[in-house]
């Protein structure tokens, strides 16, 4: 675990900060190169794409608000850490969602094909991003006596993100990051196969990664915020599965069979 990769004129370089931008250069990039090969307006995808970042990022940081609401407004000098926080992934991932259906016409590309396009890529981006919350020690599991628990030493991460020092914790990035590079595979191997139509890759992302995220979600130890005993984004999993099982059935019936 290395908090801080280097300096530059004793500014720190972040790990968290260098691997979530390559994660949204790598998810963007393989958007476009699914977009050319399925004869979208790349140039369209690559611009679009822009704004879901930003979209995103903002979402993420507005999330991390409303989990940690009381805390934010009993100690509001702390809204400054959001500078340097990833924030929620579910809440950069509504965010992006919402307004990509808001520009999506303005770019003229079809909707459900083009959110196929994006979803392979925002697996992609998300196993490299929590390929950051291993290195920043953010997102930390509870503790285990799992042979495969890992231990933190760095008092940067301790003093930043709470991270428990000295004792083994589930390793829940790699977790969710492995969960992620899994569904990644599924989505690349069987988009073509069976009967297969505009949103099917979006959809069915969301609906695997709602069921990992609750799972991982069981094994988080840092604090978050909760709905009904649920974490938030336990919840939020909860309320997006069987939104995806609709989507996907109502799709799949507008979508003629090719005898």
């Amino acid at each position: 675990m290395h908090p801080i990769l280097f300096s530059v004129a004793g500014w720190p370089v972040y790990a968290y900060g260098v691997l979530l931008a390559a994660a949204y250069l790598a998810g963007l990039q393989l958007a476009v190169i699914r977009a050319r090969r399925a004869g979208l307006d790349a140039a369209r995808v690559m611009d679009l794409g822009i704004y879901l970042i930003i979209a995103a990022l903002v979402g993420a940081k507005l999330m991390l608000i409303a989990t940690d609401f009381r805390y934010f407004t009993s100690h509001p000098r702390e809204l400054l850490s959001l500078v340097r926080a990833g924030g929620v992934f579910y809440g950069g991932l509504i965010g992006a969602f919402l307004v990509g259906l808001w520009l999506v016409g303005r770019y003229k590309l079809p909707v459900w094909k083009s959110a196929d396009m994006y979803a392979p890529g925002i697996a992609l981006g998300h196993v490299v991003g929590r390929l950051g919350c291993l290195m920043a020690g953010c997102c930390y599991g509870t503790q285990t006596a799992a042979a495969w628990g890992i231990t933190f030493t760095s008092q940067i991460a301790a003093d930043n993100a709470g991270t428990p020092l000295g004792v083994p914790l589930h390793p829940t990035q790699l977790y969710d990051a492995g969960a992620e590079l899994l569904i990644l595979v599924l989505l690349l191997v069987f988009e073509r196969r069976g009967r297969p139509f505009p949103g099917r890759t979006f959809w069915l992302y969301i609906l695997l990664y709602a069921i990992s995220r609750f799972i991982v979600e069981i094994y988080r130890g840092d604090p978050r915020g909760t709905v009904w005993g649920l974490s938030t984004s336990q919840f939020v999993s909860v309320v997006t599965l069987p939104i995806a099982l609709v989507m996907l059935a109502r799709l799949r019936r507008r979508t003629p069979a090719v005898a």
